[in-house]
């Protein structure tokens, strides 16, 4: 029987019925990671345990209770919001650092859980590699592991149900590779790797595989589901009434049946004796694989849709070109009309979000943002992950800067743009900080590099100039982006954090971020942000070499510069890329306050 519920619990109630249910089961400890059963980064409203728990908003952290302890592990970027949302739940802010090599709430739990003890975690969100580090470092010290229970089910009045929201179709011309073909190239992958079956669950390499789109996550268009793929035949697993009968029957055509969501488990544990099936062991929660007979043989190796998506066609290539513009002539209508606002109409950081999403959704093809909008004034902009809300916001007036980290989900493409503008004068120190951001940001967008060559080595490039003037900041450089899907896909990342291995190698057609920043706790903090693509640049002797073509196409704010601290062909570099960005972005505006704006804000250093 469960404990009564309160009717809606504080965080330190949430945790005693939490408390109660580790007693029931035995538990000295239990794992609550910030994951779904297809390990998004966006997470449905069902699977929002950690949040439900602790009161911690943020995207990303790790929640672990004992019967005297509980503790939520997040990284810099979320320290100064941790410690804000936590204050008063009993939960102790644990922070992680950028050089650490292992998990360190692994660390800490097989240092303070006794042996012949128990820890317990949902292994339907928990991901097979995690899970394996997880239960070695435990058993190392002869504590138990659990991966059956879902406690929250017991505790969570009213969970939330799977989202249902209906799945369309990504069609053409935005579309450019029929489903048909795409899951043809899977199976060439799948043979290639001695695989007769193969089992997706991350939601955007599945909405690329059908080319099907859907809103049960917020800000990215995908939708819950897992699949299965055959040599002949795929089965889609789905929440009853999400696909529309019509658009059923075209995936039947394509040889893809539907199944409940809840099937998939079911049809991993039919699989034969002696069948191989191909698993991404980042991309699976141990759960699943758990369905898996011991009688099928695993190939573990990357999702071949993870690649695949990664490497925009020539098609693609070019509806995010037109993309850009249309999201430059948002943001210019949205800069013209704050620089004639500010400081003399009543702003606030919630205004900037509703001006930029309303001009966003006056350009064709807009379908929603691709994240939470970050604008945050002067001390707000500190926090990298500052988000706003009508409990805490900042009013924008006086002197300072502004930090604006924005993009937009498009049917042609996905866009993600950080600007940072001055609002009244800012200081010599203020603009100081900028230029060399700016710098770090011109050095990699200007870098030619060998084709294959492993992302996360490219990230020193940006942060040289960081270095020389004693700087850094605690994130990655660049992440890569998808195509009218997760603003935030791999494999590629620019982050001396991650691990430069095979699969994270640039190959032509990607696309990825450029994000330098530098953060003054209390003060401001600066981010300067373009999304590049990867384009040949060339063959030599010593093989293939590409470079990046610069996408995001809105004015770098020069009022911020410090030009004496810029080398010629920096300055030319900047030059360059305003003259394309008053081309490209003019030809969509009629004479008025944005085209003047924009040609303002254009002009030649």
């Amino acid at each position: 029987m469960n404990a009564r519920l309160p009717e809606d619990p504080s965080a330190p109630a949430r945790v005693a019925l939490l408390r109660g249910a580790m007693a029931r089961e035995g538990l000295a400890a239990y794992l609550v990671p910030s994951a779904d059963p297809h390990l998004s980064e966006y997470l449905p409203e069902r699977w929002q345990a950690r949040r439900w728990l602790s009161g911690f908003t943020g995207s990303v952290g790790t929640l672990v209770i004992t019967a005297d302890f509980a503790g939520l592990w997040v990284d810099s970027r979320y320290w100064v919001q941790a410690e804000a949302e936590l204050a008063g739940s009993g939960v102790q802010l644990m922070k992680m650092t950028g050089g650490q090599q292992s998990a360190p709430h692994v660390d800490w739990l097989a240092q303070n859980v006794s042996a012949g003890e128990t820890v317990g975690v949902d292994g339907a969100v928990l991901g097979v590699a995690a899970a394996r580090v997880l239960r070695d470092a435990l058993t190392a010290c002869g504590v138990a592991l659990r991966t059956d229970l879902d406690l929250l089910d017991a505790i969570w009045p009213e969970r939330p149900a799977l989202p249902d929201a209906a799945v369309f179709e990504h069609v053409a011309p935005q579309a450019d590779a029929t489903r048909r073909a795409k899951l043809d190239e899977i199976r060439r992958a799948m043979q290639a790797r001695g695989a007769q079956w193969h089992f997706v669950s991350t939601l955007d390499d599945l909405a690329w595989i059908f080319n099907l789109r859907g809103a049960d996550v917020s800000y990215n268009p995908v939708f819950v589901a897992h699949a299965l793929i055959g040599a002949e035949r795929a089965t889609l697993f789905v929440a009853d009434g999400k696909v529309p009968p019509a658009l059923a029957a075209s995936l039947a055509q394509d040889g893809v049946d539907v199944r409940p969501y809840d099937a998939a488990r079911a049809a991993l544990a039919a699989l034969p004796d002696g069948a191989t099936l191909l698993i991404d062991p980042r991309r699976m929660t141990f759960g699943t694989l758990e369905a898996v007979p011991a009688g099928v043989a695993l190939v573990e190796a990357v999702n071949p849709s993870t690649f695949a998506k990664s490497r925009k066609t020539p098609a693609e290539i070019e509806h995010v070109r037109v993309t850009m513009e249309h999201d430059g002539v948002a943001l210019a209508e949205f800069f013209a009309w704050f620089e004639q606002a500010v400081n003399r109409d009543a702003i606030t950081e919630l205004t900037i979000d509703d001006k930029l999403t309303a001009a966003r959704a006056r350009r064709p093809g807009y379908v929603s943002p691709s994240f939470a909008t970050i604008a945050g004034f002067n001390a707000n902009g500190a926090m990298p992950h500052y988000h706003a809300t009508p409990e805490s916001h900042a009013p924008i007036a006086g002197d300072g800067l502004l930090l604006i980290d924005s993009g937009g989900q498009y049917l042609g493409g996905t866009t993600d743009i950080t600007r940072v503008v001055p609002v009244g004068k800012p200081s010599d120190a203020q603009r100081r900080d900028f230029t060399i951001v700016l710098k770090a940001m011109m050095a990699l967008s200007r870098a030619r590099f060998p084709r294959g060559v492993r992302s996360p080595m490219l990230d020193a490039i940006a942060r040289a100039p960081m270095w020389a003037a004693g700087l850094d900041y605690g994130h990655g450089t660049g992440h890569g982006v998808g195509y009218f899907l997760n603003v935030h896909e791999g494999p590629q990342v620019i982050s001396h954090y991650a691990p430069a291995e095979p699969h994270t190698a640039m190959e032509e057609g990607m696309i990825t971020s450029i994000e330098p920043g530098v953060y003054r706790p209390g003060q401001w903090g600066i981010r300067i942000e373009n999304l590049v693509l990867n384009r040949a640049a060339g063959q030599t002797e010593f093989g293939d070499f590409l470079a990046f073509e610069t996408l995001t196409l809105c004015p770098i704010d020069t009022r911020c510069v410090l030009i004496e601290l810029l080398h010629d062909d920096e300055r030319a570099w900047l030059n360059t890329y305003h003259a394309m960005v008053r081309e490209r972005v003019g030809r969509h505006l009629a004479d008025g306050d944005a085209k003047a704006w924009l040609v303002a804000r254009t002009q030649p250093i």
